[in-house]
This record gives C-alpha cells, structure tokens and sequence, in this order.
C-alpha cells in the first residue's frame, strides 16, 4: 500500500516534467526555424546588384534586418532622385546589418538607362563548348567481341564537361578522339569540370575490331538553332536574345560556351501550336552570315555583340527607352516577331500578369496572343519566337521566353531590365 501510494503522489510531478521538456523541445524547434528563415533570407540576397539609375533596391528584408551605406546611413531605396547615395553612376558598397552587426556585403553598379532597338529578327546560333560534353554512356564491343564499360568508375557522370587529356587541352570532340587513339589503349587522365569545379580520374580505352580505342562516352562540343534577337544598343552593338539559356538537348543543362556566332537565317516553315503540342518556327542557317559573337550563355538570355550590323534587318529600327519593372502594368502590348515571310512585324498582345518582385527567374509576365494574324499562323507562341520584343506605351517592355504547353495563346515574358543588366554585367567581365 506504500508503494502504491508513492506512485500517486509523484505521478503529478513526472506529468509536469514532461510537460516542461515538451515546451522546452517545441522552443528549439521553433528558435532554430527563425534562424533557418533569417539565414535562408540572408544567403538569398546577391552580393552584387546591377540597378538601372532611378531603380529601388527591391530587396526583402526580415525584422531587425538593415542596409546601410559605407557611412553607416541607413539606405532604404537606391534611387537617384530619393537618395544621394546614387545620385552619380557607379559602384557602391552597402552593408546588410543584423541588429547592428555586418553580416553580408554587398556591390551595388548603379547603370544609365541605356535606350535601345528592339528587334525581333529571327537567328541563327552557333554555340560552341569549352570543351567537349558528356551527354551519354555506352558499352563498348571489344576486338575479342566482349563488351565492356571503360567509364565505369571514373566518376565521369552526364553533363560534365572534359577539358583535358593527359594535361593536353580539348576544344572539341576530334580533338578527344585523336587524344584517346594516341594512347594506343594506355590509361589517359582525363581532367573534367562539374559545377565549376575540376577533377581529375583515369580512363583506359577499349580497343575495337576496327582498330581503334573507344572511352564509352557519348560527347558533343557545339549546338546550333533558331531564336530571336531582343535588342541591340545601337552605339555598341551589345545585344541580348532569347530571354532563357539554351540548355543541352541530352542532360537538360545550361551550356557553358566558351564561344559562339550569331549568322543571318530564314524561315522555311511553321508547325503550328496545339494543346499539348508546342510548335516550332522551323529556319535554316547553312548559308547564314555571321553578324556577331555571343559571349555568354545566362539562364536570362544569351549576350554578345553584333559587329556586321549591315546584315542586321532595321525594318523597325526605333530607338526606344527601357521601361522599368514597376511601370510596367496589365493591358494591352505588343511583341515583334519574323515568321516564313521573314519580315519583323508587330503584333497584338494582352500582359495579363506582372510579378515585379521575381528576380531569380525568366518569367516575370504572362502574356496572352490576342492578334488574329498570329493566331491563324502559329497558334499562340511557339519555339522560335523565345525573344521576340514586347513593347508597351512605346517602350521595350521585355522579352517572350516560354509558351504555356496546355494553352499556346498564352507565355511567360522577361522584363526588359533585367536582360538589360545582364548585358550590362557581361560587358564589365
């Protein structure tokens, strides 16, 4: 009877123990979501900003969370009519402070709003590697009719990019098929990148009943297609298309080119889009000029310069304002685009939506085809079309980047200010 009393008395006080150690458990959880979200909200802040002049500093900042100039003043926008610390062009350094400590330094390059020609002529791209691809893998029947898998533990996986052989440079794929025959079935350090990185692994070759020694791997060291140029600065030549990067057909992943060309082309045909179907401006580039370089491959469009600008169409060559992400508003557009009459003209548009806080994607808008002549032709927007111009109240308003599959009257658009920083961003590098 004692023992069972003792169990009653200390029953209440094992409850409440456990009750103190549940709160206790649900605090830290909840204290170190809160350090999640403030260092999830502070990592996604860049440390280098490119604004157009006259543009906030459109950044999401939690409580207790503050930006502050190289004088310690609090910043609130970077706008050269609110603030003097923009009111020239330039660079400068900015603090993000948490209950008054730095804890992240950021670059702010406050650009002119450059005007530009919108353009809408259809191209051809030549995108070539800085190396050669990995885009597959395969057995390999050997001379005595046995197949073998060379690759296997290398670490080499799809979408790596090899660079060298046996410390020897690779610019494309005969390059690696030369290398590799030179080494007469011998082991070849390969030396690859992944995720901007380098490693380096051993291959030995399989000899083949031709005579010749194979790796296993499939490659590619160049891509070509047909898109549209965005705009051009006039002065310089600087251009952006597209609105999106080319991604590799095979491993769905963003190209690194070390090089490429932008040649004249010509419409031939038009699959027209259908639910479920997207369609395709069909072109040809075998006997294109070349008119510019593209020097970089950004999941924002590809950059370059055009340098023949006498083969560049000018059948709508005025010269136009960039219009700021906030100014851009709901209602009627227009995009330019070149179909199989190969001329640049204008069609009728509805932006139907404007997300002007996404900085971290290609589509800020959607848009909706409204224009019966395009309609009748294409269907909506279709593959080819990524780039052609949007316009509004006469200004470069952005740029279409994505048809919507299930509904190809509809899209998505890049804003204007964001293609034009990053050509901005790629002319400083």
């Amino acid at each position: 009877m004692k023992n069972s009393k003792k169990i009653l008395v200390d029953l209440p006080h094992k409850k409440h123990k456990n009750k103190i150690k549940n709160f206790a458990h649900v605090l830290l959880i909840v204290i170190l979501f809160i350090i999640l979200v403030y260092v999830s909200n502070i990592t996604s802040i860049p440390n280098n900003l490119i604004l157009l002049q006259g543009e906030n500093l459109n950044l999401k900042t939690l409580l207790g969370l503050s930006i502050s100039d190289a004088n310690g003043k609090s910043v609130e926008a970077v706008n050269s009519k609110e603030t003097k610390v923009s009111n020239s062009i330039g660079k400068m350094n900015l603090s993000l402070n948490l209950a008054g400590f730095n804890v992240k330094d950021l670059t702010v390059n406050v650009i002119p709003n450059t005007v530009v020609i919108p353009s809408g002529e259809a191209i051809g791209l030549r995108l070539y590697t800085s190396g050669v691809l990995v885009v597959g893998m395969s057995e390999i029947q050997g001379e005595d009719h046995n197949n073998y898998t060379p690759y296997k533990n290398s670490g080499i996986k799809e979408g790596d990019m090899i660079t060298k052989v046996d410390n020897e440079s690779v610019t494309c794929t005969s390059d690696l098929v030369t290398k590799v025959n030179e080494s007469k079935g011998n082991s070849v350090k390969i030396t690859y990148v992944r995720d901007g990185s380098n490693y380096n692994t051993e291959i030995t070759p399989t000899k083949t009943s031709d005579n010749e020694y194979k790796l296993g791997l499939w490659v590619r060291d160049a891509a070509s297609g047909v898109g549209t140029i965005t705009f051009y600065d006039p002065k310089t030549g600087d251009f952006g298309a597209l609105g999106h990067g080319i991604l590799d057909i095979d491993t769905e992943e963003l190209i690194d080119i070390a090089r490429g060309d932008i040649v004249t082309s010509k419409i031939v045909s038009i699959v027209k889009g259908e639910k479920g179907k997207p369609g395709e401006l069909q072109g040809s580039i075998d006997n294109g000029k070349i008119i510019g370089e593209v020097y970089k491959n950004t999941n924002f469009g590809i950059y370059g310069k055009l340098n023949n600008l006498d083969n560049v169409k000018q059948e709508n060559n005025k010269v136009m304002e960039v219009m700021p992400r906030d100014e851009v508003k709901e209602g009627k557009a227009s995009i330019l685009c070149t179909l199989d009459d190969n001329k640049q003209e204008e069609y009728e548009i509805e932006i139907e939506k404007v997300y002007t806080s996404t900085n971290r994607t290609n589509k800020n808008m959607i848009i909706k085809v409204t224009d019966k002549r395009l309609l009748d032709k294409t269907g909506g927007i279709i593959q080819g079309m990524s780039g052609s111009p949007i316009l509004q109240d006469g200004k470069f308003v952005g740029a279409v980047t994505h048809v919507m599959v299930n509904n190809p009257e509809k899209g998505y658009g890049i804003f204007a200010d964001t293609m034009l920083k990053q050509m901005k961003e790629v002319e400083e590098n």
